[in-house]
């Protein structure tokens, strides 16, 4: 018997659900294409839809993910949902600095969103089952499976890679087999929106080198241009809305940015992440935008918060990007987060000039109408007020300390 008749017979002899009709997450790539073949050859649908969700992932992936679906004998459903993914998703992302270990959250968004959006589709034509490209080694089924459970109650949630015990070789040999359409630049696939781009989430080795020609975007720093690039980005209640001058959509902004930052080496991310099953991958990210916008977008609020809002917004900013991460996006929690978000940037505006080079970022300027940086008080080369008036403040200050210093005195330090 053969390897892939070994699959085959594996897949044929697991006891599965037989759905009638069912909603499809279709991407167009390996793991949504082989779910279309599985729901015929194994699962034995009767009626399939594939529902594409437009997430700002780009012209050529739209176009893929529909030829994909004409080769599977599918016509997709196509939901264009940039807007809200833009001007809600992408800017709650920055309003929160959103980084989950270092991460800027995007994929963990997208991923339900776009579950809340195929739900939708599958209630609405009558569906009695939804299928997705998860494995059961991942974050994402734990995502899906809230938002489909939520938006969708009652539905069978197919999981094909998880509940054939797939693996990405096996998958592989079964579309090869079968001819189901394979795009894969990169074992693992990748997911792209206009946020960031996820490579080989899961497949990526120890000391696995990444190749160059991997980047949509980024030219790595030691290929990049000699000279750096000054970029200026305005923001407004914390979120930008000039490049340069120019006003624009922020996924405008975002989509101009990723290619001008990327070609100044700015956006690789390399990095271990802790999952939803608490094990640990190594994750790549290309996010160049994300970068530069979240790193600017810190620097103007320590300018323009005070020290007790900096503080407490650190928490609930990583508890927001904490739920994201964590498939918790349409619990109450989030939008009570949110709340206290957006009342925290009516002050978080400014312009900064920022210098690329080579995969660094140097602040060259910083102005802001709303900002708490006053040199005239604060710096020693200026009188600002009488310092002798700070004795009394230090004494007051310290008394804590002089209490422990007593307490210690009286108990002969044995407390």
């Amino acid at each position: 018997m053969s390897k892939v008749e070994e699959i085959i017979s594996r897949v044929k002899s697991t006891p599965v659900a037989k759905p009638r009709k069912v909603a499809s997450a279709f991407s167009g790539g390996l793991d949504s294409c082989l779910g279309i073949e599985l729901l015929r050859r194994v699962y034995g649908a009767q009626e399939i839809i594939a529902v594409t969700v437009d997430i700002g992932q780009g012209d050529d992936e739209l176009a893929m993910a529909r030829e994909n679906a004409l080769k599977m004998g599918i016509e997709p459903v196509l939901i264009d949902v940039r807007n809200e993914f833009s001007n809600d998703w992408v800017t709650t992302a920055i309003k929160a600095n959103s980084d989950y270990e270092g991460y800027p959250v995007s994929t963990s968004m997208t991923r339900q969103l776009v579950a809340k959006v195929v739900a939708e589709k599958a209630r609405e034509l009558g569906c009695d089952a939804i299928i997705e490209g998860s494995s059961g080694k991942g974050n994402d089924q734990y995502r899906m499976h809230n938002v489909f459970t939520l938006f969708a109650p009652g539905l069978e949630v197919l999981v094909p890679a998880r509940d054939l015990d797939l693996t990405r070789g096996d998958e592989t040999e079964l579309c090869k087999h079968w001819k189901v359409p394979i795009v894969e630049t990169i074992t693992g696939g990748d997911d792209k929106t206009l946020w960031c781009r996820s490579l080989a989430s899961g497949a990526v080795d120890l000391d696995q080198e990444l190749p160059d020609n991997i980047w949509m975007w980024l030219t790595v720093p030691e290929k990049a241009a000699d000279k750096p690039t000054i970029v200026e980005i305005e923001f407004v209640e914390g979120v930008p809305v000039r490049m340069d001058g120019n006003e624009m959509p922020l996924a405008d902004l975002v989509e101009k940015l990723n290619y001008t930052a990327g070609a100044a080496g700015i956006g690789r991310i390399d990095m271990f992440e802790d999952g939803i099953m608490d094990l640990k991958s190594r994750e790549i990210y290309e996010a160049p935008a994300a970068k530069v916008i979240l790193f600017l977008h810190r620097d103007l609020e320590q300018y323009t918060l005070m020290k007790d809002q900096m503080f407490f917004k650190r928490g609930v900013d990583a508890q927001w990007a904490y739920m994201m991460y964590h498939g918790q996006a349409f619990l109450p929690l989030r939008y009570d987060l949110e709340a206290f978000i957006n009342e925290s940037q009516k002050n978080v505006t400014g312009t900064y000039k920022v210098k690329l080079y080579k995969g660094s970022m140097e602040i060259m300027s910083r102005r802001s109408p709303r900002g708490l940086f006053f040199p005239e008080i604060r710096s020693i080369k200026t009188v600002g007020f009488d310092q002798r008036k700070c004795k009394d403040a230090a004494f007051v200050r310290g008394l804590p300390f002089m209490t422990l210093a007593m307490r210690e005195e009286k108990s002969g330090g044995n407390g």
